[in-house]
């Protein structure tokens, strides 16, 4: 290699670095200005979070959010002034964005909805709460779904997009809840006297509330019977042991009363063809 190739391969080598070297050293003070700036923007975002009193379970991760952009804007900033040329990177993360999005669609719309849940609160831990028939006590609010503890002491996860999508009912709001409890009479029998018979029945079991007073009415009219309904009030938390005691008194009631009621004696019993 003769002289003037040398000559020309330092004058590239300190052309570039006369160029670059600047420009790392201004990239290295952006780095840790930027980072610096980023981690306390994140600090007074959780502040801020809890001051407004966000959810625990928001909190943190709209914060780590906000962290990821700030890190990732600085980032950005400092390849520009490396003078990377981004805009085939921008075509790949773009691509990249599309194809993740489209395989998690399911995962995206859990995600918007446990945000939704989090911040408008409709329920809160250990509120009980029904949807789409399922019936328990919230344990857990995630971002993707919720865990709801039902009575057999069986988790149900139960996707956020399904809870946004469907009616909840929320048993804890008004701090009690109303029993929906169906009896049935024959025709020849006295409503008053059932409904005596029932309220004496009621005030057997021990966490029915005293106040509101338990409604006891007529619900309806069948071939057989006429129905009733009994509706006294509870704490959530002895809805269960309070239906099953409340059947079990009034059961009892009507035995000790005499009040009959209307059902089939025998079974009727066919053949099986081929």
């Amino acid at each position: 290699m003769d002289l003037d190739k040398i000559n020309e391969y330092a004058q590239i080598a300190i052309d570039k670095a006369v160029f670059y070297i600047p420009r790392i050293f201004l990239a290295g003070i952006i780095l840790w200005i930027g980072f610096k700036v980023a981690a306390k923007v994140v600090d007074l975002v959780r502040k801020a979070l809890e001051r407004t009193g966000f959810s625990e379970t928001l909190r943190p991760f709209l914060s780590s959010i906000v962290g990821v952009l700030l890190k990732g804007t600085v980032l950005f900033i400092i390849a520009t002034v490396l003078g990377a040329d981004l805009t085939g990177l921008f075509a790949i993360l773009a691509a990249a964005a599309f194809a993740v999005g489209m395989a998690l669609q399911g995962s995206l719309g859990n995600f918007a909805s446990g945000i939704l849940i989090l911040t408008l609160k409709p329920f809160k831990v250990n509120d009980w709460i029904q949807v789409e028939e399922k019936f328990g006590r919230v344990v857990e609010i995630g971002i993707f779904s919720t865990d709801v503890l039902t009575p057999g002491n069986k988790i149900l996860i139960i996707p956020n997009s399904m809870i946004t999508d469907s009616v909840v009912t929320n048993y804890s709001e008004k701090g009690m809840i109303r029993l929906e409890l169906e009896v049935t009479m024959p025709y020849e029998e006295s409503f008053p006297k059932v409904r005596e018979v029932l309220a004496s029945s009621l005030k057997e079991v021990s966490k029915i509330l005293p106040q509101p007073e338990p409604e006891i009415g007529i619900l309806d009219f069948d071939s057989h019977n006429v129905r009733l309904i009994v509706r006294p009030y509870v704490l959530p938390d002895d809805f269960w042991e309070v239906t099953f005691n409340a059947n079990k008194a009034i059961k009892k009631a009507f035995s000790s009363n005499g009040v009959k009621v209307a059902y089939s004696e025998g079974v009727e019993i066919g053949k099986i063809g081929e």
